[in-house]
């Protein structure tokens, strides 16, 4: 017989029941959005953020072309206006730009753009003025100055410094939490005037640990959201890094859909796979809701309730409008208005979320 401490403590550290089926949601997607200037293409895509005015802002692996085709400068972070059109580049030629990842704006409309390449996330004001960063990157003299090995178990943890961090977030009272995802597998806290708190996770499977904390995101209960991309679920932890709770999503894909980019997964690999998180955002209305972009394959966004249950269905893997293949941002103005940034399609697509039928 389980003792009953016991049976209490495997409910708590283990995922969410599988959901196993979720509506459809009916959705358009805006034509020829953003606007780009004439001649002028995005390369992946992996940011895309709104602030108050409804500016848009794209963080793109462009303007590489003079570059190497290993290790180029490949990031530039484009401003649109709320109908599309241009308005112009933030922090063109800047020295952290290496590896474009995720851009977020903050409660004062600040600009927080997250480089995988320099390991580095770097803070510019509405105007457009570096006002903080976080991390340092290598120099190009020093020995050192070649990509991180993805080394298992992972190198010491250095507070302060990040190894290809992924994604930023704040709590409501200004506190800063980086994802610092792909080698140290772990949270970072700032305090609301930039200084080291205290970081929590390691690598692993266990409740509180990572393997790719690729996304994060906060309600207004300060709960904080992790996605924890290559465990395929959702960890939910409170601002001291302690553990609440995690949930997987796990609704099958339609089996017609196939992969953009290489084999279509099946059998163990399509399992490692559905509902794997790659971006998640939360709304600021009355009746918060998370929204979760999903990997390369099978592609899919979805709508859950904050408690993880699976309220719908958008889009599936694909190249045609309203399909996406590398979901790798989302932003969410509002529960009817999405913004998608796809890697592999190279662009951003804007979502109008239908009312559903009665």
């Amino acid at each position: 017989m389980k003792r009953p401490w016991l049976a209490r403590l495997l409910l708590l550290t283990s995922p969410a029941f599988a959901q196993q089926s979720a509506p459809e949601i009916a959705f358009d997607s805006v034509p020829d959005f953003p606007k780009l200037p004439p001649g002028v293409n995005f390369g992946e895509v992996p940011g895309v953020a709104v602030n108050s005015k409804g500016h848009v802002f794209v963080f793109t692996r462009s303007n590489s072309a003079s570059g190497p085709a290993y290790a180029p400068a490949a990031a530039q972070l484009l401003e649109f206006g709320p109908d599309g059109e241009f308005v112009g580049e933030v922090g063109r030629g800047l020295y952290a730009w290496s590896f474009a990842h995720s851009v977020r704006i903050d409660k004062d409309d600040n600009i927080w753009a997250i480089d995988k390449g320099s390991d580095m996330i770097v803070k510019f004001n509405p105007a457009g003025r570096v006002v903080w960063v976080f991390g340092r990157r290598k120099e190009s003299a020093d020995d050192e100055a070649k990509p991180w090995e993805h080394v298992d178990p992972p190198l010491a943890a250095v507070d302060g410094l990040f190894l290809q961090p992924t994604d930023v977030a704040w709590d409501s009272s200004g506190n800063i939490y980086i994802t610092d995802g792909y080698i140290n597998s772990r949270v970072a806290k700032f305090d609301q005037n930039g200084d080291w708190v205290k970081s929590w996770g390691t690598k692993g499977t266990g409740p509180g640990q990572f393997n790719l904390p690729h996304a994060i995101a906060i309600d207004r209960n300060n709960n904080i959201y992790v996605g924890d991309r290559s465990n395929r679920r959702i960890q939910v932890f409170d601002t001291e890094g302690k553990f609440l709770r995690m949930f997987t999503i796990d609704v099958p894909p339609d089996p017609k859909t196939r992969a953009v980019n290489g084999n279509t997964p099946t059998g163990q690999r399509l399992a490692q796979v559905i509902g794997a998180p790659n971006s998640l955002c939360i709304t600021s209305g009355p009746n918060q809701v998370l929204f979760v972009g999903e990997s390369t394959y099978p592609g899919r966004i979805f709508k859950l309730s904050l408690d993880g249950k699976v309220l719908g269905v958008i889009g599936r893997s694909g190249r045609q409008l309203k399909q996406f293949s590398g979901a790798h941002a989302l932003a969410c103005p509002s529960e009817n208005e999405i913004y998608a940034a796809e890697t592999s399609n190279w662009r951003v697509q804007k979502l109008i979320l239908r009312p559903p039928q009665k």
